[in-house]
C-alpha cells in the first residue's frame, strides 16, 4: 500500500501523519468534552495539549531512536525523518505525563482529574494511529497460517497491529463505561496504563520488530513496569479516599 495519502505544492503528506492527526483531532474532542462536563476551563486544557503533543512527538522519536541506535549512529540524517514512521508510544506517553505533571503544578490543576480527562482520547488515538503501521508495513508479528494473516513480503504473518488496535478501542469503550462509576481522581488514567500495558505485554511477544534492552524486549519491560506502578497508585489514591 502506498504510505503517502497525497501531496500538497509537491511535497509528500504521508498516511501515517494523517492517522496520527485524525487521533489526535478526535481525542482532542473528546477531551474538550469531558472538561466542560467536569468543570475544568477549555482554556487550560487546550494549552497544556499545546505543550503536550509537540513534547510526545519528540518523546516518541526520541524513544525510539535511543533503542535503535546502532541504525540511526550511521544514518544520523534520518533521526528527524518522522514521517517514515518509527514512534515509539511508550516514549510519547512519558514525554506527555512529565509536560502534565509540569504544567498542572504549574496552573495549580489537579494532575489526577486532567489525566483522567485525556486516557480516553490518548487510547483511541493509539487505535487510530496503528493502522498507520499496516500502511508502512511494520510492527507486524511472526509468520502464521491463521486466516486473518497478512501478506508481508511474501509471508503470512500476525498482524499485531490489528490486535492492538482493536485491544486499544475495547479498552476506549471500558474507559469511557468505567469514568461514569468511579469516585476516586486518577483511577480512569490508570486503568488505562494497566489495560494497555497488558494488551501490549502480549502483543509484544507476536512482534518481530520490537526494541531490545539485550534480551529484553523493552515495550514488555516497560509494559509490566507500567502495570505495577499504576496498581501502587491506585491502592494508594483508594487508600487516600477512605482516609
Amino acid at each position: 500500500m502506498d504510505p503517502v495519502a497525497f501531496k500538497i505544492f509537491g511535497i509528500e503528506v504521508m498516511w501515517y501523519g494523517v492517522l496520527i492527526s485524525i487521533g489526535v483531532l478526535l481525542g482532542t474532542i473528546l477531551a474538550l468534552k469531558e472538561a466542560k462536563k467536569v468543570g475544568v476551563k477549555e482554556d487550560d486544557l487546550i494549552d497544556l495539549l499545546l505543550f503536550a503533543i509537540p513534547s510526545a512527538l519528540i518523546g516518541a522519536r526520541l524513544y525510539y531512536v535511543i533503542f535503535s541506535w546502532d541504525y540511526y549512529k550511521e544514518n544520523l540524517d534520518q533521526i528527524l525523518n518522522f514521517r517514515g514512521g518509527g514512534l515509539a508510544i511508550h516514549g510519547a506517553i512519558i514525554a506527555a505525563i512529565i509536560v502534565g505533571i509540569i504544567f498542572t503544578k504549574k496552573r495549580s490543576l489537579d494532575f489526577w482529574q486532567i489525566a483522567d480527562i485525556a486516557a480516553p482520547s490518548l487510547i483511541l488515538g493509539q487505535a487510530i494511529g496503528r493502522w498507520g503501521n499496516y500502511i508502512n508495513q511494520e510492527a507486524y508479528g511472526t509468520p502464521t497460517d491463521l486466516p486473518w494473516g497478512i501478506i508481508i513480503d511474501g509471508v503470512k504473518v500476525h498482524p499485531t497491529f490489528l490486535y492492538e488496535s482493536i485491544g486499544n478501542f475495547v479498552i476506549f469503550i471500558i474507559l469511557l463505561w468505567y469514568r461514569k462509576k468511579t469516585r476516586v481522581s486518577g483511577e480512569v488514567f490508570l486503568l488505562y496504563l494497566i489495560l494497555y500495558s497488558f494488551v501490549r505485554f502480549l502483543v509484544e511477544g507476536l512482534r518481530i520488530d520490537s526494541l531490545m534492552l539485550g534480551p529484553i524486549r523493552m515495550a514488555q519491560l516497560v509494559s509490566i513496569s507500567a502495570i505495577i506502578i499504576s496498581f501502587y497508585f491506585l491502592y494508594k489514591r483508594r487508600k487516600k479516599e477512605r482516609n
